[in-house]
């Protein structure tokens, strides 16, 4: 446990946590970094503010500074790559790394039921809330400045996109590509040249600017025995292509039964993103290799414009372009309130219709999981009682609401490095691999590619409903033809597949939604028809909720301890 705290009148402060590796950049807070260490630069840094201070500084990093009056600042970086908890306790800040941790300290913090329902409903527990109450994580791009018993957290970075006038392609792709080199290059330590390779875009690019930098290359990945979800041969292709030495592993549903408990355990909260199994098991099988850092592509889709839901919400916003009067005066009145929109043939102009009228990022939220099921389905009366189930959305309105005047595109954009990347997929990365005893690095997260990517058109990112055309245009040539024009897949895990189909796993899940169900948070009969019916009849679809609750009981399994017989939610709360 590494917890620090501020103590007035204490001397010396109590020692400052400083983690990652920050890039100062200021000369002369650089030129202290060389010489006296990050601290030594930090506190200079402050000199202008917390937040100016903040937002000179490059890089991953999570830094919190005491001083003899009790007086404390914390900071993560732009996506918080690295992450930092606080707390107060009897009027002095507590801050440390993990939230469990925090939680540990007397008096022991209980389960928050709102933290539970945002794990429901994000799969992971979106900042600053944690699981436990009244302990809280940074955001990213924020920073905190503690004084006189007060906690002030601002953000010290917002993007800002701007649109060139006269883009000129060959020049911004030269430009691009050469970004690209560099932050890869920066990343790698002296260790063994190794990064995942899953065969799609990101992945193939960092492990062909690898063997580029280092003049060789490692490259990991992981297959499924699963129809759909295999795409083991455009990682071959890539590592054929970069002569990289290449490890594969065929994930089993075995490997998850003997591997979710301590992957679950390992967060300081709840995580319900299924890849970090596969990410584990591949850092895993390169720590085996004697890898020590690995490299991830997370990031390009966010930054480039790669992901379907883009192009998706696009089609909806073309219904902004049809003349009011007809959409107001003809289509909204015969397709929602005429028995026309419920013919077969016009059904679907219907809820095309609908979903256009709703605001963004209200729509993207139209198939959640638990929205989908029916919250009042799902939940224990008692523990409905206790949250807000508005409250989600409101974070999401307000997230989204941070960036103004951007386009449509870039909202969603910026919206994703805080849910897709901050909340979700860093947290996936960077705790699959820690727990395999290997470092990781993001080199698509490198300032200067996110300042490139905040001044390229919306054009290129999304050209109609090509997605991140700029990205594949400028990388043409360099990788394989195959990667460019596959589809999107990632480390996605047939969970839901597997399931139905091996016993051992789908006793372990059986037993896990058995167990949770005398925790007094999901109704039994709605875990019962979850596995019984649900799942059998859409796999991946049910499959996806099936793990979420999963991973929420084996983490409240090692970390809180069994269910009692009162059954509730903060029954033996607190950290392990």
């Amino acid at each position: 446990m590494n917890v620090q705290t501020t103590a007035p009148g204490t001397r010396p402060p109590p020692p400052p946590l400083t983690l990652g590796s920050p890039r100062f950049t200021d000369a002369r807070q650089a030129g202290l970094a060389r010489s006296e260490g990050d601290a030594a630069a930090w506190r200079a840094a402050l000199a202008h503010g917390a937040v100016h201070a903040a937002a000179r500084v490059e890089g991953d990093f999570a830094v919190g500074l005491t001083d003899d009056d009790g007086r404390a600042f914390l900071a993560v970086d732009r996506f918080a790559i690295r992450t930092l908890c606080w707390r107060v306790i009897d009027g002095r800040l507590h801050f440390a790394e993990r939230a469990d941790d925090l939680a540990a300290l007397p008096p022991r913090a209980d389960i928050d039921p709102q933290a539970v329902f945002d794990y429901l409903y994000f799969h992971a527990i979106p900042s600053p809330r944690t699981i436990f109450q009244g302990v809280y994580r940074l955001p990213p791009a924020h920073c905190l400045w503690f004084e006189g018993g007060q906690v002030h957290v601002r953000p010290y970075w917002v993007p800002q996109f701007v649109e060139p006038a006269k883009p000129d392609f060959r020049a911004l792709a030269s430009e691009f590509r050469q970004l690209v080199r560099d932050a890869v290059a920066a990343q790698l330590d002296g260790s063994k040249p190794a990064c995942f390779l899953s065969g799609g875009t990101d992945s193939s690019t960092v492990a062909g600017m690898v063997k580029e930098a280092a003049g060789r290359a490692a490259t990991y990945s992981i297959g499924f025995e699963a129809e759909g979800y295999d795409e083991m041969q455009f990682a071959r292709i890539a590592a054929k292509r970069f002569s990289t030495e290449h490890h594969e592993y065929y994930v089993t549903p075995d490997d998850l039964v003997r591997s979710i408990p301590a992957v679950a355990a390992y967060f300081d909260q709840p995580f319900g993103n299924s890849s970090v199994l596969p990410a584990h098991l591949c850092a895993r099988m390169a720590h085996d290799d004697g890898v020590t850092k690995l490299l991830a592509g997370d990031g390009g889709d966010e930054l480039f414009g790669g992901n379907a839901r883009y192009a998706k919400q696009r089609v909806f916003g073309w219904y902004d372009t049809v003349p009011a009067p007809l959409r107001r005066g003809l289509l909204e009145p015969v397709l929602e309130r005429t028995p026309v929109g419920t013919l077969p043939l016009a059904r679907k102009g219907r809820s095309y219709v609908e979903q256009a009228k709703m605001p963004l990022p209200d729509r993207m939220q139209q198939f959640n999981l638990l929205l989908q099921c029916g919250v009042g389905n799902i939940f224990m009366p008692d523990f409905l009682a206790q949250v807000d189930e508005a409250d989600a959305l409101r974070q999401q309105q307000a997230v989204w609401q941070q960036v103004q005047g951007a386009s449509a595109l870039n909202g969603m954009l910026a919206y994703d490095w805080r849910y897709t990347l901050a909340e979700a997929d860093l947290p996936k990365v960077r705790g699959g691999t820690s727990l395999a005893g290997v470092a990781v690095g993001f080199p698509f997260l490198d300032q200067a590619l996110v300042d490139f990517s905040l001044a390229l058109p919306t054009a290129y990112k999304l050209k109609g409903l090509k997605l991140r055309w700029f990205f594949k245009e400028a990388l043409r040539g360099f990788l394989p033809e195959d990667i460019i024009t596959k589809r999107k897949q990632g480390f996605g895990l047939p969970f839901g597949v597997w399931a139905t189909r091996h016993e051992r796993l789908r006793a372990f899940a059986a037993d896990s939604l058995d167990r949770l169900a005398g925790r007094g948070i999901v109704r039994p009969d709605f875990l019962r028809s979850l596995l019984s019916e649900k799942l059998r009849q859409h796999p991946a679809y049910y499959g996806e909720l099936v793990w979420i609750l999963m991973m929420l009981e084996q983490w409240m399994r090692a970390r809180v301890g069994p269910a009692t017989a009162a059954g509730t939610v903060t029954d033996g709360a607190g950290a392990g």
